[in-house]
């Protein structure tokens, strides 16, 4: 890997994964898609194809101990903390087999044994949760980083600037990272901030700000493995913002008449899994063939996810108030 720049602890097997972990997402993303279109999935849900190097590219240096909390768009996330695509899948079809039993759905899958504290339908509400579980590691001495996932959008909202301002001034281990992909619903980030990148907003708190290439898996690597190591030799918490884009709309009634097919070819064109497939390749660490296998794979593993999930009990009436407290 002498021309592929990356953290020390990421091996070339790690790099293998990570692409069909990629893969995995993506093809999550898209059954999801399918499936709500057909009628099959109900509620609501927010896809994040072609932001799946942010979500994997930071995980890949968070430890099973490191937390993270999600948004409404977090199925990538949860998967690159290490969950499984079975039962997510079985969680959006409402099944018992789900992770939340089928309760949570789309907006509310947690994995704590995998260090995912939840993802979270509010705008912005993650971010003081990680907040908190990063005061809980410095206060109790545990060794852990709290990475908290949020759009362009929540930076505009109070708990982005209560939270953030809190953690700078404890020095919590804690990284904000901003996946800004250019649109909260139907507004272009142009039209709520007046700055030309959030990671300036920083400064105002005294911490580090920091811009990345969203659709660059190694970038978001290299950026993250510095603020996991800041935030876990108590130099306190960075502000990292991915520059992405959602390649669908906001939600599944979303018919994008915001933005131009030109736009949205331009970003096409920037897709993260065909950039990391190429450097790969020109590394010589898999060759096309292989590439094309481990796509393969990836597919088979979230139609098999598609079949646990169809194989699963749906609740009672019994069921209902389990797990549920006021």
């Amino acid at each position: 890997m002498k021309d592929l720049k990356v953290p020390e602890r990421i091996a070339e097997e790690n790099l293998v994964e990570l692409y069909k972990q990629m893969w995995t997402i993506r093809y999550f993303e898209e059954k999801v898609d399918q499936f709500f279109a057909k009628g099959k999935i109900h509620g609501t849900t927010h896809l994040a194809v072609g932001q799946e190097a942010s979500a994997a590219g930071v995980c890949a240096l968070l430890d099973k101990e490191d937390k993270i909390t999600s948004t409404h768009r977090g199925h990538g996330h949860c998967i690159a903390k290490g969950a499984t695509p079975d039962k997510m899948m079985a969680e959006l079809f409402g099944r018992t087999t789900g992770y939340c039993k089928g309760k949570g759905g789309s907006m509310h899958i947690a994995d704590v044994e995998m260090g995912n504290l939840g993802a979270n339908g509010i705008v912005g509400g993650g971010i003081p949760l990680a907040v908190g579980s990063a005061l809980t590691a410095q206060m109790k001495k545990l060794n852990y980083v709290t990475v908290c996932f949020f759009g362009d959008g929540a930076t505009n909202e109070g708990s982005f600037h209560e939270a953030v301002n809190l953690a700078a001034v404890w020095n919590l281990p804690v990284i904000f990272v901003c996946e800004n992909n250019q649109y909260g619903m139907s507004g272009s980030v142009k039209e709520m901030v007046k700055i030309e990148d959030i990671a300036t907003r920083a400064k105002s708190y005294g911490i580090p700000g920091v811009v990345a290439d969203g659709n660059d898996i190694i970038e978001m690597m290299n950026v993250t493995n510095e603020a996991v190591e800041r935030a876990k030799n108590g130099e306190g918490p960075t502000l990292i913002e991915a520059k992405t884009y959602r390649w669908k709309g906001h939600s599944k009634s979303d018919a994008k008449k915001y933005r131009t097919r030109d736009e949205e070819n331009e970003w096409r064109e920037k897709d993260p899994i065909k950039r990391f497939k190429e450097s790969l390749i020109s590394e010589s660490i898999i060759t096309e063939e292989q590439a094309e296998s481990i796509r393969k794979e990836a597919l088979k593993g979230i139609e098999d996810a598609v079949a646990f999930a169809e194989e699963g009990p749906m609740p009672t009436k019994d069921d209902l108030l389990t797990d549920v407290f006021a």
